[in-house]
C-alpha cells in the first residue's frame, strides 16, 4: 500500500481548509506582536507619563474605581506599567433587581495617583479606533464570534498541528527503490533540495520551494504556536488530557474548580479582605518555597467559580512583563483552594508557561518579538503558497482529463 498519494490528499485538503483561518491568524498575530506600542500610539491619552513616583497600591486601586464608577463592580485589575487596566460589569440596581447600564467594561487608570485616563467597551469597533487593538484581539482568538470562534480556531488549532507532522513527512525523500545497477544515494544529499529554494526557477517552482522549505525551516516554531493555540482555544477538551497523560501533573484554576450552580454575584468574602489574605497567604508560601515575590500583577474575581485569583510575578517568572504565579481563594469561605508557580512546581505547568510565552512574544525580548512578528507574515505565505500549488496541479488535471 502506497501511503505517501493518501497524505498528500490530507495535507492538500487540510491545508484548503485551514487557508482563511490562518491568515487571519497569521496577520493579526503578527499585530498583536506589538500590541502594547500600537494600542499606544492609537490612545496615547490612556497612558501615564512614567515617573519615580511611588504606585498605588491595588486596595488604593480599586477604592478609586468605586468613586469613578459607582454602578460599576470589578472583575479583574492589571497592574500594567503604563496604566492600572480595571475590567467591570454593572451592579444590579435595587429598586428593579435588573442590572445598570453601562456603555464600557474597562477602565484605565493612572498608576500613580488614581486619575482616570480612559474607557471603553474593549473590541466594539463602534467606538472607533480606541478599540482597534482590542479588536484585532478578540478576531486573533476568537475571529471576534466569542465562544463560536474560539471553538472554530480550536479545531483549526488542532488540525495544524496534526497537519504539521504530515507536511513535515511529505518533505523527506521518497523510499522509492533503485535499479539494482544504480547505487542509493544517501539520505542527507536526497533531502537537502527540500531546504532550498531555487530562486532562478519559474515561478511555480519558487512558489513550491517558498511553501516547502518555508515550512521545514520555520517547522518547530510553526508547531509550537499550532499546539500553544490548542491550549488556549480546546485546554479543557484536548490540552489538558494530553498534557496529563505526557507530563503528569497539571493544574489550572478553570479546570480543577468546578462552576457553582449558580454565580456568586455577592461574595462572603469580600475583595478587601479577599485581598488582604490572599497576599498575606502569598507571602508566606514564597518564604516556605525560598521565592522572592517581585511586584502584585493582578487580582481578579470569578462570579462563576467563586473564587478570588491573586497573582504576583516571582523569581521563577519566566515572562519578561507581568507574571503567573498564582494563588486562587474561595470568595465564601476565605481558604486557599491552589498555589500555582509558573515553573519548577508541575511538568505541565511549567510547559504550559512556556507555551503561553513564546506565544504571546513574552520572552526573549525585542528579538522575539520581532520573529514573531514575522512568523506571522511566514504563516500567510506558506497559507497563500499552498493553495497557488493546488490551483497548480487541480488546473493540470483538468487538462489531462
Amino acid at each position: 500500500m502506497k501511503f505517501r498519494p493518501f497524505w498528500v490528499v490530507v495535507h492538500r485538503y487540510a491545508g484548503l481548509a485551514m487557508t482563511v483561518f490562518l491568515v487571519i491568524v497569521g496577520l493579526t498575530g503578527s499585530l498583536l506582536a506589538f500590541y502594547h506600542e500600537l494600542d499606544t500610539w492609537l490612545n496615547p491619552a490612556f497612558s501615564a507619563p512614567a515617573g519615580n513616583r511611588a504606585r498605588m497600591g491595588l486596595p488604593s486601586i480599586l477604592e478609586r474605581v468605586e468613586t469613578l464608577a459607582p454602578n460599576a463592580r470589578f472583575q479583574s485589575v492589571s497592574l500594567n506599567d503604563a496604566a492600572v487596566e480595571v475590567w467591570v460589569a454593572p451592579k444590579t440596581n435595587p429598586l428593579n433587581g435588573k442590572p445598570y447600564e453601562l456603555d464600557f467594561d474597562q477602565m484605565l487608570l493612572n498608576p500613580y495617583n488614581g486619575d482616570e485616563l480612559g474607557r471603553r467597551k474593549w473590541g466594539d469597533l463602534g467606538q472607533g479606533l480606541t478599540n482597534l487593538m482590542p479588536f484585532v484581539y478578540r478576531l486573533h482568538y476568537a475571529l471576534a464570534l466569542d465562544d463560536i470562534g474560539g471553538w472554530i480556531l480550536g479545531i483549526t488549532a488542532l488540525v495544524w498541528t496534526l497537519d504539521s507532522f504530515v507536511g513535515f513527512y511529505l518533505t523527506l525523500p521518497s523510499s522509492r527503490r533503485h535499479a539494482a545497477t544504480t547505487p542509493a544515494k544517501p539520505f542527507w544529499p536526497r533531502w537537502a533540495p527540500a531546504w532550498k529554494i531555487k530562486w532562478r526557477g519559474s515561478a511555480c517552482r519558487i512558489n513550491f520551494d517558498l511553501h516547502r522549505a518555508g515550512g521545514l525551516w520555520l517547522w518547530l516554531l510553526l508547531l509550537t504556536f499550532a499546539w500553544s493555540s490548542v491550549y488556549m482555544n480546546l485546554s479543557d477538551s484536548v490540552y489538558a488530557p494530553v498534557t496529563r497523560t505526557l507530563l503528569g501533573e497539571y493544574h489550572e484554576p478553570w479546570l480543577d474548580i468546578p462552576d457553582l450552580d449558580k454565580p456568586l454575584e455577592n461574595p462572603t468574602i469580600g475583595w478587601r479582605d479577599a485581598y488582604r489574605i490572599a497576599s498575606e497567604s502569598m507571602a508566606q508560601a514564597a518564604r516556605e518555597r525560598g521565592v522572592a515575590i517581585e511586584k502584585p500583577v493582578s487580582f481578579r474575581f470569578n462570579p462563576a467559580k467563586g473564587f478570588y485569583v491573586y497573582v504576583v510575578r516571582t523569581g521563577v517568572d519566566i515572562q519578561d512583563k507581568g507574571g503567573d504565579t498564582r494563588l486562587v481563594l474561595d470568595a465564601t469561605t476565605g481558604a486557599q483552594k491552589l498555589l500555582l508557580f509558573p515553573s519548577g512546581q508541575y511538568a505541565g505547568n511549567t510547559v504550559t508557561s512556556w507555551l503561553a510565552a513564546l506565544h504571546t512574544a513574552n520572552v526573549f525580548g525585542m528579538p522575539y518579538r520581532i520573529l514573531v512578528c514575522i512568523l506571522g507574515l511566514a504563516i500567510v505565505m506558506l497559507s497563500v503558497t499552498g493553495v497557488v500549488v493546488w490551483l497548480k496541479k487541480r488546473r493540470a488535471r483538468l487538462v489531462r482529463a
